[in-house]
């Protein structure tokens, strides 16, 4: 645990959900955790006890989802031991998807049809996957890799790489359902009885939803806050001149008036107390990652690749390296956008931020 872990409070320590299996950490709320194929090597997930109109009058109890895991035989696998074992034999009512990246939506489509369940999403994100589903942009293929050497990731053969990753996203996400009911911020969703308040999130994904349930003090963060680690912020080649930092720091802003004691349920890590002291720690965090930028800009104009050893003291990977590019130049669009630095496509076809 580091410095900054040690000030937040997991109530739950270190126990975790086994797989196929769940943990309750509210009256009606379970923890599930599902694996991925990837560094970052879990993601949580949630079932809300429930209850809705049931088509021939009367009422009927279930569970709403929140999340669903990327497509894959072992997150379908996981999800059946759950179905049998967690459910308690009722069915799934409603699938909430807090926004469009393959961890979160993957498998909408299958727990969806399985159940003949809606799903609930913000209109930006629903239509971002299905526009992902039928084009590269900003997963992989041409426009990607173009985009990443404008910023200055020459290397031929990463650049190929991130070319064959055309079918990144379809990999995890082959479709969507046809239909689904509109989240939108401050909307209250009825789910056991409770009011759910949508928070709406940005800079991560297009339009986050996170959960707040006040007679719970519950927050189901999604990506927006996790305890261990930043949430990844990148600037897309859709978007190649977005500022998606700022909309991020504004956003996690937000959650400073829920209740102190909150217990936030987060994407990636454990479940945590202290969601006030975690937002003051990320809006430090990216304080002194702007600082070493704007130092960086300082000594030599940067592309987005000079930044990478700036920002990231460990060797990345390939499908690292993306993220890292993304929210190094995010960081370099704050400092553009605020005024502190130019752009400058210079002659070699790259963009170089000088300071003013």
């Amino acid at each position: 645990m580091n410095a900054q872990e040690a000030q937040l409070h997991y109530p739950f320590g270190e126990a975790l959900p086994a797989s196929g299996g769940a943990m309750e950490v509210a009256p009606g709320v379970k923890w599930l955790r599902m694996s991925l194929p990837f560094a970052l090597d879990h993601i949580n997930l949630w079932l809300l006890r429930d209850e809705m109109d049931a088509p021939g009058g009367g009422r009927v109890a279930g569970w709403t989802v929140v999340d669903c895991c990327i497509s894959r035989d072992e997150s379908r696998a996981q999800w059946e031991q759950v179905f049998a074992s967690e459910l308690e034999g009722l069915p799934i009512l409603r699938v909430v998807v807090t926004h469009m990246h393959p961890d979160h939506i993957g498998l909408a489509h299958w727990l969806c049809e399985r159940w003949n369940a809606p799903l609930w999403i913000s209109a930006t994100d629903y239509n971002t996957a299905r526009v992902a589903i039928v084009a590269s942009t900003g997963f992989g293929g041409e426009n990607s890799a173009r985009f990443f050497a404008a910023h200055g990731l020459v290397d031929p053969g990463s650049l190929e790489q991130i070319r064959g990753r055309a079918n990144y996203f379809t990999g995890m996400v082959p479709a969507l359902p046809d239909r689904f009911h509109r989240l939108m911020d401050q909307q209250a969703i009825v789910i056991g009885g409770r009011s759910w308040r949508c928070i709406s999130g940005y800079g991560h994904a297009p339009e986050h939803m996170a959960l707040s349930c006040e007679e719970l003090k519950v927050l189901i963060s999604g990506d927006m806050v996790l305890p261990r680690i930043s949430t990844n912020v990148s600037v897309y080649d859709v978007e190649p001149e977005s500022n998606p930092l700022t909309l991020f720091l504004d956003s996690i802003d937000k959650f400073a008036a829920l209740h102190a004691d909150t217990l936030t349920l987060p994407s990636h890590g454990k479940p945590f107390r202290g969601l006030h002291t975690r937002i003051a720690q990320l809006h430090e965090h990216h304080r002194d990652r702007l600082a070493e930028v704007m130092q960086a800009c300082q000594a030599s104009p940067c592309s987005g690749a000079d930044i990478l050893p700036v920002m990231f003291k460990r060797a990345l990977d390939l499908h690292q390296t993306t993220f890292a590019m993304g929210e190094a130049v995010a960081h370099l669009h704050a400092l553009w956008f605020e005024g502190s630095l130019r752009r400058v496509l210079c002659e070699d076809g790259i963009y170089r931020f000088h300071p003013i």
